[in-house]
């Protein structure tokens, strides 16, 4: 199982990013979180296949229609505690 850690930098809160971002690793199969971050990023930790990942770094790039994403950083190989389903905070 394949795990990343991602910081996404933009017009990323209160566009429905988090919800977005949690349909999107559902839809892939990850298990995960997505949160705010207090200085206005958002940070997305999934785990899954390899390809799944890759799938939702892909739609991070983007996010939903409303957002505007300037930098994702990516952090792969981190060590997540066991997670079920993919929440959002």
């Amino acid at each position: 199982m394949a795990a990343a850690r991602f910081l996404v930098e933009g017009r990323v809160q209160g566009v429905f990013f988090r919800a977005g971002t949690r349909a999107q690793a559902l839809a892939l199969g990850l298990s995960g979180h997505a949160r705010n971050l207090d200085d206005g990023r958002v940070e997305v930790q999934a785990a899954g296949s390899a390809d799944a990942i890759d799938a939702l770094a892909g739609w991070l790039a983007h996010g939903p229609p409303l957002a505007r994403v300037s930098a994702v950083t990516r952090e792969d190989g981190v060590d997540l505690e066991p997670m079920h389903g993919f929440s959002i905070g």
